[in-house]
């Protein structure tokens, strides 16, 4: 539908992202207000929330209920309030008998909702009761909410009872919206967990959230201004999170200084949650139970690596695993793609739990497309966790991407992991076809000579073949010696020069190994070589110039005659010169020596012929120099 919006998720079929569908009526398409007395609140248009579920919306949360950024046991306004509403309660018995026709308006929707937070943090019950009788069905609904997220700030056996005994009399008195307070729950349980992680203080997961939230939006493809909504939306979803768990940890902190849970703890927060969805039963689908599933994992891949190491296996992730396994035992089917959005991301602590959740439930996750998705994005610490724990074997893909793209670190990962002979090559091949030199002069001391001997041929056509016009790459490798014995490099490129009935061979790669790296380009340099002696001879002999050349010293007649070629054979570098650039040589070093040299003499030797009989100021300047043949 044109009229729908989207939030950027992760594909598990490829490392690009696709959107998650989102009706406009959704929380994402709500503006978040703060009212006079500092409660927030989602609201659209229609001046208030509305009570149904949605139920097509497959968003992370719905419309939020009311959240007192004051602290609810100091507020002055408390007992006013109280008195007003005991006010109201009688006007309203007294007009409307008939309960579910009551309406409240947006201003007393507002302070009943911060007034029932306030006597829930409290434990003032009886009185959290009463605002529950004043309450209309969108206003229970809230109530419904801010209850079950005080389950996750369970310290007591006491407390346990008093709020699950609360969303039981909430249930009762007619709230319903079920989906609504999982979502939410969900993702708020996930940002408590995370925020007990020792590295991280409250005020530091603020700053780290956003942070983390910009570089993953930066990091995904899509419209620009569909991205910038999708950052504002949820970050705003954040920000609420992180007050409400200022809030209970304030409150918290009066009766302990403790910034975590205990065992004993965590065994309570979760008890109340699966009463919770007990209570709810059949009113959630599998559906929602998959979006909670969402919603509890998306907080986790935007802290990726600011837990401390090991913190899936501690206290405070026990919570998620607990959570994360009650909400696939209902229905949730998302495992898979929330892992690989964890092994794209590099959430290496989430990638664990989901791990451990799929090995508990006989799910099956993709450890090689998620390895895939971790190498693109160089997560090397996850690329570690898949492999060691998620057994994840399959490197030839990750490995040949990482050398096309040029990334050093992944590719030295997986060698020190242990590549066969041939994942080498066919990497070889790749970087050579992306001129990615670095890769490639990395990968060719690790591949056995007898290897790259026999696929030798193979390598320079593939990489050829997948090259997008340009050939240095496989220059590279000749100029390099690839193959460890100038003859035998010489010979495969004389090879494929020569090979005008394979139709396997790139033109484009026949036509230059031709030119430049052939036997016929040898002799064509001889030839050049030759002519170039012969001419300067006569200019030397017969020349009109008032320099009599013959009478110059023999170093700067020879100078004179072949520093151009020097200096162009130091430019070209490598161990092994072009055919054509060689034969030159040859015949230079021949004429200088005043001897033949050995035709299959290579560089080094014959530029030390020229270096001999040239100055030495020609051969310090800085227009010669280049790097040692």
């Amino acid at each position: 539908m044109e009229s729908e919006k989207k939030i950027l998720m992760v594909d598990e079929n490829d490392c690009g992202d696709l959107v998650k569908d989102c009706k406009p009526e959704d929380i994402l398409c709500s503006e978040i207000v703060m009212d006079e007395n500092g409660v927030l609140w989602y609201v659209d248009g229609n001046d208030g929330f509305e009570g149904e579920k949605g139920e097509g919306s497959n968003v992370l949360f719905a419309r939020e209920a009311p959240l007192s950024t004051k602290d609810p046991l100091t507020s002055k306004d408390y007992s006013c309030g109280t008195n007003k509403f005991r006010l109201m309660e009688s006007e309203i018995r007294r007009k409307d008998k008939n309960k579910q026709e009551k309406k409240l308006s947006r201003k007393d929707r507002i302070e009943l909702g911060r007034l029932f937070q306030g006597a829930l943090s409290s434990q003032d019950l009886e009185l959290a009761e009463n605002f529950i009788l004043l309450a209309d069905p969108q206003t229970l609904n809230d109530m419904l909410c801010i209850t079950l997220d005080s389950i996750w700030f369970l310290t007591t056996k006491q407390e346990l009872n008093g709020v699950t005994g609360m969303i039981k009399k909430i249930v009762a008195n007619g709230a319903n919206d079920f989906t609504r307070a999982t979502l939410r729950t969900s993702f708020l349980a996930s940002c408590v967990s995370a925020c007990q992680s020792k590295t991280m203080s409250l005020a530091d997961t603020v700053g780290i959230m956003a942070q983390r939230l910009h570089e993953r939006l930066r990091e995904c493809h899509g419209d620009e201004v569909l991205k910038a909504e999708a950052g504002v939306k949820v970050q705003k979803f954040t920000d609420w999170a992180l007050k409400c768990i200022g809030i209970h940890s304030r409150c918290r902190k009066d009766r302990d200084r403790r910034n975590y849970s205990t065992i004993f703890e965590v065994q309570l927060q979760l008890s109340a949650f699966k009463s919770f969805l007990d209570l709810a039963g059949n009113s959630l689908t599998g559906k929602d139970f998959t979006e909670a599933f969402d919603a509890a994992c998306f907080p986790l891949t935007l802290f990726s690596s600011s837990f401390d190491p090991g913190w899936a296996f501690g206290i405070s992730a026990t919570v998620i695993q607990g959570l994360l396994g009650m909400l696939v035992e209902g229905g949730a089917d998302n495992v898979n793609q929330c892992f690989l959005e964890a092994s794209r991301f590099g959430s290496t602590e989430l990638v664990r739990i989901l791990l451990q959740i799929a090995q508990r439930n006989s799910l099956d996750v993709d450890v090689e497309l998620a390895l895939g998705f971790a190498s693109h994005h160089c997560k090397i610490g996850t690329m570690e966790c898949l492999v060691e724990e998620g057994n994840a074997g399959a490197f030839l893909g990750p490995l040949l991407r990482a050398a096309e793209r040029g990334c050093m670190q992944v590719v030295q990962w997986f060698v020190d992991r242990g590549c066969r002979d041939m994942e080498l090559c066919i990497a070889l091949t790749a970087s050579v076809a992306s001129s990615q030199v670095g890769i490639a002069a990395y990968l060719l001391p690790r591949i056995p000579e007898h290897v790259l001997a026999a696929l030798s041929i193979e390598i320079l056509k593939a990489a050829a073949e997948r090259s997008s016009g340009s050939l240095a790459g496989v220059e590279f490798l000749l100029r390099n010696n690839f193959l460890g014995d100038p003859v035998a490099t010489y010979a495969v490129a004389d090879s494929i020069a020569e090979s005008s009935d394979d139709e396997a061979v790139a033109p484009d790669l026949r036509a230059f190994l031709k030119e430049h790296w052939s036997e016929a380009a040898f002799a064509e340099g001889l030839n050049y070589g030759q002519n170039h002696f012969v001419n300067f001879m006569r200019i030397l002999r017969r020349g009109g110039s008032p320099i009599c050349l013959r009478d110059l010293p023999p170093s700067l007649v020879t100078a004179i005659a072949y520093l151009s070629l020097y200096r162009e054979c130091r430019k070209a570098g490598g161990l092994l010169l072009p055919q054509k650039l060689r034969g030159q040589l040859v015949e230079a070093a021949s004429k200088v020596a005043g001897r033949p040299v050995d035709k299959n003499s290579q560089a080094g030797d014959l530029m030390a012929v020229l270096e001999h009989h040239l100055p030495t100021f020609f051969l310090q300047s800085p227009t010669t120099t280049s790097p040692p043949l």
